[in-house]
């Protein structure tokens, strides 16, 4: 039902002083952003190292629905944002357990989402969408779809940086002993 952990929403008062701390300090950096008018919030994804991401929020407006998570403090983590490979099946899980959601929202191909409340999900609200994960990651953190594998070598190593179901990509540098039993290793598999 659960494809992965996507990441982490953080709302706070304080935009500007989270994201120099997230982007100057620990490095992240900014994937994508939007603002949700009826919501009356703004949101940015970023990226942290290998393909860890979280989001900050932020309200935009008096009567925004993080008014009421915001009055008693600076921050804090709001919501985890969860990856389904299908909304309509995820609901029918939750709902032949007598889970209740809310929130479902279809916004076509590109996102679908449903919400499970705190109280029903052991004190963490939960937010599980539908949506390709590269869709929301800057192309500089992902292979081209047409690729599921670059192989590159620098003084040392040589590289090889793989698709990640996930989103992204990752890199591991090889030595040249490691390349050839790897080689033989895919050998013996086809044969």
């Amino acid at each position: 039902m659960i494809l992965r952990i996507d990441h982490v929403s953080l709302a706070v008062k304080d935009y500007d002083g989270a994201v120099e701390f997230f982007t100057k300090i620990l490095g992240a950096t900014s994937q994508y952003n939007g603002t949700d008018n009826n919501m009356k919030y703004y949101w940015e994804t970023f990226a942290l190292g290998d393909l860890s991401r979280f989001e900050i929020i932020k309200p935009t407006a008096e009567g925004s629905f993080l008014e009421n998570f915001l009055k008693n403090r600076e921050g804090g983590i709001h919501h985890l944002v969860l990856q389904t490979p299908d909304i309509e099946m995820t609901k029918d899980i939750l709902e032949k357990n007598n889970i209740p959601y809310f929130g479902y929202q279809n916004y076509g191909e590109r996102w679908k989402e449903l919400f499970i409340h705190p109280k029903d999900a052991f004190g963490v609200l939960l937010q599980i969408g539908q949506f390709k994960a590269t869709d929301w990651l800057s192309p500089s953190y992902s292979l081209p779809e047409s690729k599921k594998w670059l192989v590159d070598k620098d003084s040392d190593k040589i590289n090889l940086t793989i698709a990640h179901p996930g989103g992204g990509k990752v890199k591991v540098g090889l030595e040249k002993e490691e390349v050839k039993k790897l080689i033989r290793e895919l050998k013996n598999i086809i044969e």
